[in-house]
């Protein structure tokens, strides 16, 4: 017996002495504490997952395998211990492992403790080793429920694209009309387009212009003033504004001149002022009334000043024109901000009466708000059909965030108790609203590094990213939308959400269909859109309107309304795509009244175009538009049949309008 005793412990004495040495002799520990006496292991670890690189010569080793998934913690932060202690722990095989987690001095002083998941069923190595101490002190695995990390809606990857040095990188959007956002950059004397191909990659291409008088040091604004397809620039500086515009080939730009006047820019917009079709530009003033620049129908802009916005002080910040009265036209909100007890922080809306005349009806809709702000998000956030607003806050002096209701008769309900923004301390500048989860309800991405999702019932949660606000477009034509913060593009990731995007060419109305509202319906009910040429503060953003539908599969109708009054209606779009709607494309043959259709034949046409069933609708005019939006026939109530003989070759679209404010159309080929 003695001698069989004797030889059991010859052979397991040297196990004893090399377990823990090696990863091959890692001893299992399952949860529990463990003390070690020295760190004598003869292998080091290959990889250090703690900080103070791969210095250690030895190493204790331990291999843990969970029964199910939890929460573990490794710590050496026990009573009584004193050394200096690391660890890591490895995610693998021998030989072929990879760091999992590791900690240097995350417990007291300079001892150990990390947290990590772990799945049931695997193995993970935890190593000591020598690189501080040689030993001498007790540890712990310590096993918690395991809970699933809250994901965020969307992650962002993010791809730096080098640009004009001196420069003012603001904006996304597209600059030569094929739909695909690009990234623009100016400075004093150039503009760099990179201009976004269908391969998703970027073709760069800088324009020499003459020395900027103002350099867009507040704000830039996009949009095409002459309906030459290529987009134009305004720039907003603290003396004045500089407009860039493109020649006919979108080859180079050249600085327009409209005065000498003082002006010291905020937000910087374009909109139709009044209605004729053609886009003006607006500027809010610091310290004076607002200014307004109105187009002659050939791109070249007159300044004037004051009837929109006309405070002394000035205090004019952040404008956003948007159709909250739901009567076809943009109104315009202007978020102040002025210190102390100025009334020229007081936030004001304006009611825009279709031809181009405001009224100030901040205090009978409840949106003469003192709160100090520089920009404002209007959305639809509750998805009922009109236009809600969530007023920024950019600074603690008059309190936080206020999300205002639409009442729906012109009139605003301050709702921000329980919907999250009362507890959002987060202040910035800058406060646009997107859908960037395509989840069919929009979101607000402000200050803090902050998106606000939308949770679908009138309350948010805020989500941090490693990045702040800036230019939105869609940067790889994915369906998901980006941020351009610097030089960088910060790229959404997506998720499952389904979402289509609609592109506009105005006819009637101006090129880039800037104050159209657009409406898409389905299974979740009504979405609605304005488009505009400027959010927020001072970036630019994508002129194309984008929708997620979440889960939905189908999209019933777009319903595109233009300033013009006319009606685009499209129906079962593909979704996942780009829609691309061209005013008074809507076939007349979606109008069925009394089982019969009113339709537009020999479509192309040599002599005569016949409306059939025209006696259906109660016809006030008739007109026939080029497709460049000239007017080249009129006809005062109806007529079944049209002689377009003497029409040049050429698309032309046919506009109906009815007494009862219908607007419906064709458009067909004059051979």
């Amino acid at each position: 017996m003695k001698n069989k005793f004797y030889l059991m412990c010859l052979i397991t004495f040297p196990f004893t002495a090399s377990a823990q040495n090696t990863c091959a002799t890692a001893l299992v520990a399952p949860a529990g504490s463990y003390t070690i006496t020295v760190i004598d292991g003869s292998e080091a670890p290959l990889l250090a997952c703690a900080a103070g690189g791969t210095g250690s010569t030895m190493a204790e080793w331990y291999k843990y395998t969970p029964t199910m998934n939890y929460t573990v913690t490794v710590s050496s932060d026990v009573v009584g211990n004193t050394p200096d202690t690391r660890v890591h722990v490895f995610l693998g095989t021998c030989g072929a492992y990879t760091c999992h987690s590791g900690d240097d001095d995350g417990g007291t002083g300079t001892l150990s403790s990390c947290t990590f998941d772990v799945v049931g069923g695997t193995d993970y190595y935890i190593v000591w080793d020598n690189r501080y101490s040689a030993g001498g002190f007790d540890f712990t695995i310590t096993e918690a429920p395991f809970v699933a990390p809250i994901l965020p809606p969307v992650t962002f990857s993010a791809a730096s694209y080098p640009s004009i040095t001196g420069s003012y990188g603001l904006a996304l959007v597209d600059m030569n009309g094929d739909f695909l956002d690009d990234i623009v950059t100016v400075s004093n004397t150039s503009i760099q387009i990179q201009y976004q191909q269908a391969s998703g990659l970027f073709s760069a291409v800088n324009y020499t212009t003459s020395s900027a008088a103002n350099d867009p040091s507040w704000s830039l604004a996009v949009g095409d003033i002459d309906k030459n397809g290529f987009n134009d620039l305004m720039y907003g500086g603290g003396n004045g504004v500089t407009f860039m515009k493109a020649n006919n080939t979108g080859t180079g730009y050249t600085q327009m001149v409209t005065g000498t006047d003082y002006v010291f820019c905020q937000r910087t917009n374009f909109t139709d002022l009044n209605n004729d079709g053609d886009l003006d530009a607006f500027s809010c003033h610091d310290v004076d009334p607002n200014v307004y620049y109105l187009n002659d129908g050939s791109g070249n802009l007159t300044f004037y000043q004051g009837g929109i916005g006309d405070h002394d002080e000035g205090g004019n910040y952040g404008s956003v024109w948007v159709d909250y009265d739901n009567d076809g036209d943009s109104d315009l909100f202007i978020a102040k901000c002025r210190g102390g007890s100025s009334t020229a922080k007081i936030n004001e809306l304006h009611r825009n009466d279709g031809a181009g005349v405001f009224t100030d009806v901040s205090i009978v809709s409840n949106m003469a708000d003192a709160l100090q702000t520089w920009s404002a998000a209007w959305n639809d956030y509750d998805n009922d059909g009109d236009m809600d607003a969530l007023i920024g806050a950019s600074s603690s002096a008059d309190g936080t965030h206020k999300f205002m209701i639409n009442n729906g008769d012109g009139t605003f309900t301050d709702a921000t108790a329980g919907t999250g923004w009362e507890s959002n301390t987060s202040l910035s500048i800058e406060h646009c609203t997107y859908d960037f989860d395509n989840d069919g309800f929009t979101d607000v991405m402000g200050g803090g590094n902050k998106i606000m999702f939308n949770n679908g019932d009138l309350t948010w949660s805020p989500t941090d990213y490693a990045f702040g606000s800036g230019a939105i477009g869609d940067m790889n034509n994915d369906g998901f939308l980006d941020v351009r913060n610097g030089n960088t593009i910060h790229y959404n990731n997506g998720n499952d959400n389904n979402w289509v995007k609609i592109n506009l060419q105005g006819v009637q109305s101006n090129g880039n269909g800037i104050g159209a509202r657009i409406e898409i319906y389905g299974d979740w009910g009504k979405q609605i859109r304005d488009v505009r040429s400027g959010e927020g503060f001072r970036y630019m953003s994508t002129l194309n309107t984008h929708f997620g539908i979440g889960t939905a599969t189908e999209i019933v109708s777009i319903l595109v309304k233009w300033p013009s009054g006319h009606v685009d209606n499209i129906i079962s779009p593909s979704i996942n795509s780009s829609v691309v709607v061209v005013e008074g494309s809507s076939p007349l043959s979606v109008v069925e009244l009394e089982g019969k259709k009113v339709t537009l034949y020999p479509n192309p046409t040599t002599n005569f175009v016949t409306i059939d069933n025209i006696d259906l609708l109660n016809v006030e005019n008739m007109s026939v538009v080029s497709y460049n939006g000239a007017e080249v026939i009129r006809v005062s109530g109806s007529t079944s049949k049209l002689d377009v003989s003497k029409l040049n070759p050429g698309l032309y679209i046919l506009t109906i309008s009815t007494k009862d404010g219908m607007k419906y159309s064709e458009s067909f080929i004059k051979q």
